[in-house]
């Protein structure tokens, strides 16, 4: 499926952590400390996404200090620990006045498959699991960790980064 996408169409952006806005893969040291790998080039995304008033959000599953610590320096909001995304999205809903059918999730695996149905917009990363895939209004051309909030802006809604940022 292949839908189209106006950034004034979008009531909020809610993106999965892992396998989202990181490639799904977990470092672990000897310590047991977790490291994941994130885009910095996603840091952009989401100063665009500030800059233009659109609200974002992470909401992972997992309840962990690295994902704290890429929200803090992303300055966006985290939901962690969260079993049932349907409920975390009804209350941002409920909270905000934001439309279901206006808000915009990325997802990847099947954690997200029950929110994403009730989102507006679908969104996920080539490298996601099958059915999320065909559930998706867009399969994005990068894999999870790879940039795909710039992807999304940029490529699939259209949004000029060098005139949002230095107003040319």
């Amino acid at each position: 499926m292949n839908k189209s996408i106006k950034i004034n169409e979008i009531d909020a952006f809610i993106f999965d952590f892992d396998g989202v806005l990181t490639n799904n893969f977990v470092h672990l040291s000897q310590d047991g400390i977790e490291m994941v790998t994130c885009s910095r080039a996603d840091g952009l995304g989401f100063d665009v996404l500030r800059i233009l008033k659109k609200p974002s959000f992470i909401i992972s599953s997992e309840k962990n200090s690295v994902v704290s610590a890429r929200a803090k320096k992303l300055k966006v909001e985290v939901f962690q620990g969260i079993h049932d995304k349907t409920e975390a999205i009804q209350t941002l809903i409920d909270i905000h006045g934001y439309s279901l059918s206006n808000i915009l999730y990325v997802g990847n695996d099947l954690n997200d498959y029950e929110v994403m149905k009730l989102c507006g917009f679908k969104i996920c990363p080539s490298d996601s699991h099958s059915k999320i895939k065909e559930i998706s209004d867009i399969v994005l051309n990068s894999s999870g960790g790879n940039g795909i909030v710039r992807e999304l802006l940029e490529d699939v809604i259209g949004i000029n980064f060098i005139k949002v940022l230095y107003n040319k």
